[in-house]
């Protein structure tokens, strides 16, 4: 008898991209209430990174604060990291992460449009705004003497579909060149359409898509690429935040 087959890589990536179009499609279809359709998109993007990134990645809805007490925008889906961040404020369901700790930030969106991605634009650059500290780092061989610098935060829009029928067309590329560096969008992914990556540079940028059926597949393995190329984020600078209390 013959051993029966498995799937290939490229079978599971693709049954996982036909279920997160699937939820999406359900939520947009019968959650008629604006709002409420919003979260849920949200939720089912959050739940969905949570399952399949490195467990060193936790993603939530959150608030981004400094050590300056500046706050960002509320931010649909943060990546950011616990391991050199002793505080992870969480208030009723509603969390404050140290800026120190992003990696990526993400506003998700029903459709691919002008409006939402100069939206999307805004709420990244209230996280990149923020002062963000470093520290030295101390090991079991000595320390690190030099603070890291802070790494440039990813920023990137989610969307099931898209309001222009080419949506990375003239329309697309006139919103891109027109941000600013600390508005700048990195990554993106429309589910129905394609999933996209640009590369900025002093004069212009480029970008990369991926094809249809592989919007989903693309996107997580560029965003794990970005990520992996980001590193650790720096030690924060724990005094900083702690002056924010009377007796330091």
């Amino acid at each position: 008898m013959s051993k029966p087959a498995h799937p290939n890589l490229k079978d599971i990536f693709y049954g996982l991209q036909t279920q997160m179009i699937h939820q999406l499609t359900t939520d947009r279809k019968i959650i008629f209430h604006p709002t409420s359709k919003g979260d849920a998109s949200e939720l089912n993007w959050i739940k969905w990174l949570k399952t399949y990134l490195p467990r060193r990645y936790e993603v939530d809805k959150a608030f981004v604060i400094d050590s300056n007490n500046r706050f960002s925008e509320q931010i649909d889906l943060v990546i950011y990291d616990r391991q050199f961040s002793p505080f992870v404020f969480n208030q009723d369901d509603t969390l404050y992460i140290p800026a120190e700790c992003v990696y990526a930030v993400f506003e998700v969106k029903q459709e691919f449009n002008k409006e939402n991605i100069e939206y999307a634009a805004q709420k990244i650059k209230s996280v990149r705004i923020l002062n963000r500290t470093s520290a030295p780092i101390v090991h079991a061989a000595g320390h690190i003497p030099n603070p890291k610098p802070p790494l440039r935060i990813l920023g990137g829009i989610l969307t099931l579909a898209s309001a222009w029928s080419d949506p990375f067309g003239e329309p697309f590329q006139s919103c891109m060149n027109q941000l600013e560096e600390h508005d700048q969008i990195d990554i993106g992914c429309v589910l129905e359409k394609a999933s996209f990556t640009i590369d900025y540079k002093e004069l212009a940028f480029s970008f990369e898509l991926s094809t249809q059926e592989e919007a989903l597949i693309y996107f997580f393995l560029k965003l794990l690429t970005n990520l992996q190329k980001l590193g650790t984020v720096p030690a924060m600078n724990i005094e900083a935040y702690a002056r924010a209390i009377n007796s330091i």
